[in-house]
């Protein structure tokens, strides 16, 4: 008999400041990220347990939620954003005015356009594709909320789907956004399937 096990992976919503190249700093949730977040949860939440990043725009979020829920909470420091280096912290219109086309190049070529001091693409992919295979083992059967970021998002789906991380930028992930990775277990075999639940609510 087949196990099946879902991760449906919940992107934290705008933050204070809007969009930027925030990677690791850790601003908190604007009132609109928290409504947005809010509404991607409300009705069925068939959640047995729930996992987030560490950083304040989902580790909040996920603490209100666990206690709403009444769910399990847990915190895994490989769920963080990717750090990107000397852009943390500047929106694309900063950086393209200082360097026109370097976002565009990056989205190409995000492992040989990287920007100065950002963490490898490669160790990004593995420690998020850790973390996933870490989930799967602890909670087989289950089904697991992870709130997280963009980029992990699109690590842990470019990891189910035999995708090259380089690839990853192609994938568009809105605040709010939901997708579930189903995994489907037997005997030495195993099936990733992705689902988009939400492209995230509009408010």
């Amino acid at each position: 008999m087949a196990v099946i096990t879902e991760l449906d992976f919940l992107r934290h919503g705008e933050p204070v400041g809007g969009r930027r190249y925030r990677g690791q700093i850790d601003d908190p949730l604007s009132d609109k990220g928290w409504a947005q977040m809010r509404a991607a949860v409300a009705g069925v939440r068939p959640w047995n347990a729930i996992v987030s990043s560490p950083l304040a725009r989902c580790g909040a979020f996920a603490q209100w939620l666990a206690r709403e829920t009444g769910l399990p909470l847990a915190f895994d420091e490989r769920l963080r954003e990717v750090g990107f280096g000397v852009w943390e912290g500047r929106t694309a219109e900063e950086i393209h005015r200082a360097e026109p086309d370097c976002v565009f190049e990056f989205k190409r070529d995000p492992v040989g356009r990287r920007p100065d001091g950002a963490e490898p693409l490669d160790a990004f992919h593995a420690r998020v594709a850790a973390a996933c295979e870490d989930l799967l083992l602890r909670h087989a059967g289950g089904h697991i909320l992870v709130v997280a970021h963009a980029g992990v998002m699109r690590m842990a789906i470019c990891h189910a789907l035999g995708l090259p991380a380089a690839h990853a930028y192609r994938l568009n992930v809105a605040s709010a956004a939901m997708a579930r990775i189903k995994v489907e277990q037997q005997d030495s075999r195993r099936f990733d399937s992705l689902q988009w639940l939400s492209q995230g609510p509009q408010l």
